[in-house]
């Protein structure tokens, strides 16, 4: 059966990357939440998308810069008044508020643009800190960063990002040493599903939003979607 996992949170309806995102995702019947993470000047794991703080919060400048004392200064209800005053969480943060339950964690590592030396062995140390090892799944757009877990000896699942069209992605899937792919939900075909099951590969798409897209890929069998609207992802799943 297909996964609904939340795209951010229940991004949709709260604050993308934030507790009341994660926290209403559960609400509404998400099996596993998508979040990404970078690190801080003092190489805190926080969980944010981009790499600038405008967008989303009501800072300035580079993620890097900062420090976690210093972001957590910060508003990040991203426009959503009923919100004001949410903060940016840690990695540990989130980890803590699913510890108790089945919930999956796709953790993508934000590090394309800024390499962020360390990252993946922070958040290594986290995910099993907090005993998660079972219940995550590491991706990235960096592929050589997901090779790089492959060489600390990591054996968390790891899924490979992309988002056009790929020749034969199931094949460097397992060259690369992931265990997934992640496409986007225009780089998905009916026949990239079926060969990658038969090469054990799972197959998470994002962003599955609109409901004819869902049940397209429902009907694919793909294993998981990844939604700002878990709501209506498990309406359709049951």
């Amino acid at each position: 059966m297909t996964s609904v996992w939340a795209h951010r949170g229940a991004s949709g309806y709260a604050p993308e990357n934030t507790l009341p995102a994660f926290e209403l995702a559960l609400e509404q019947g998400a099996d596993g939440f998508e979040l990404d993470v970078q690190l801080t000047r003092d190489d805190e794991v926080v969980v944010i998308h981009d790499e600038t703080l405008e967008r989303t919060t009501d800072g300035h400048g580079w993620v890097a810069d900062h420090s976690l004392e210093d972001l957590k200064k910060l508003d990040a209800s991203y426009g959503h008044e009923k919100f004001a005053g949410t903060r940016i969480p840690t990695l540990a943060e989130v980890c803590a508020l699913v510890g108790d339950t089945v919930t999956t964690l796709n953790i993508e590592l934000k590090n394309s643009r800024m390499a962020y030396k360390g990252l993946e062995e922070r958040v290594l140390e986290i995910v099993e800190e907090h005993d998660m090892t079972h219940r995550v799944v590491v991706s990235s757009f960096n592929h050589y960063s997901l090779r790089h877990l492959v060489g600390l000896g990591s054996e968390l699942p790891l899924g490979a990002l992309y988002s056009e069209p790929l020749w034969k992605p199931w094949q460097y899937a397992n060259k690369l040493g992931a265990t997934a792919i992640h496409p986007s939900l225009a780089a998905t075909r009916r026949k990239i599903v079926e060969k990658s099951h038969e090469n054990d590969l799972a197959v998470h798409v994002w962003t599955v939003n609109e409901p004819d897209d869902l049940k397209r890929m429902i009907s694919l069998d793909v294993d998981a979607v990844i939604t700002n609207y878990p709501n209506v992802a498990r309406a359709l799943i049951g």
